[in-house]
């Protein structure tokens, strides 16, 4: 594993360019752009941006997934989907084809598996045992963990679903979240941390402290990217 950290003070453009970058040269690569895309407060402004500056970019070719997601409806104030379409997916008019949504409405369980089984099948279409992102964009909650891979909690342990549903009891909720298997296996992982997370936990990570879940990033065969704000 590749690991770059990138300390800036021009956060939002620096994270937006970078998203942009890649899409451009794994498009020009492989004539697709897989992405997934991380909810929460810090990756918005990002996403507004991108939609500003990537005018050229032919999203026809672009397989947006989400590494996460609340079990609330696609309009709900909470969902990270939501976020995704004000700030990005409708600003930019990405086409409905090319985005994969997590079903946060329905059953925990039955959505995990729907998402997992949409993966698959386009890993198997493609010839390929597990289905690889180009990117996936994660964050650094306070607690340590991230996309919604909490700390004490199943999915963790999680080694045969590469989707999970998973209960998290300080928030009483259930959250549909990618496993470490199925996140380790991108082919470029980047953590967006803005300026107001702890420059304690961010060195802790950064040293591999194993009981933050985010530490347990570690892309098998692929480079890790870390743009925090300062």
């Amino acid at each position: 594993m590749n690991r770059e950290i990138n300390r800036t003070t021009n956060f939002v453009a620096d994270a937006a360019d970078f998203i942009l970058e890649q899409a451009h040269k794994t498009i020009g690569e492989r004539n697709e752009f897989r992405i997934a895309l991380s909810g929460g407060n810090t990756p918005a402004p990002v996403y507004a941006r991108l939609a500003t500056i990537a005018h050229d970019l032919p999203w026809e070719l672009v397989h947006i997934t989400f590494g996460d997601e609340r079990c609330v409806p696609p309009d709900d104030q909470q969902s990270n989907f939501r976020m995704a379409r004000e700030t990005l997916l409708a600003p930019a008019a990405v086409p409905e084809k090319s985005i994969m949504r997590m079903r946060g409405e329905i059953d925990p369980q039955i959505a995990a598996q729907e998402y997992q089984d949409h993966l698959d099948l386009m890993a198997t279409q493609r010839g390929e045992p597990i289905y690889r992102h180009d990117l996936i964009l994660l964050g650094l909650g306070d607690d340590g963990h991230t996309a919604s891979l909490f700390p004490g909690t199943a999915a963790l342990e999680e080694i045969t679903r590469r989707v999970a549903a998973n209960f998290v009891p300080k928030l009483n909720a259930w959250r549909l979240t990618f496993t470490f298997s199925l996140i380790n296996h991108a082919r470029h992982i980047l953590f967006l941390v803005g300026v107001s997370k702890s420059p304690e936990l961010i060195e802790r990570v950064l040293e591999g402290d194993q009981q933050l879940p985010v530490a347990r990033v570690n892309p098998t065969a692929g480079e890790l990217t870390w743009m925090i704000e300062e």
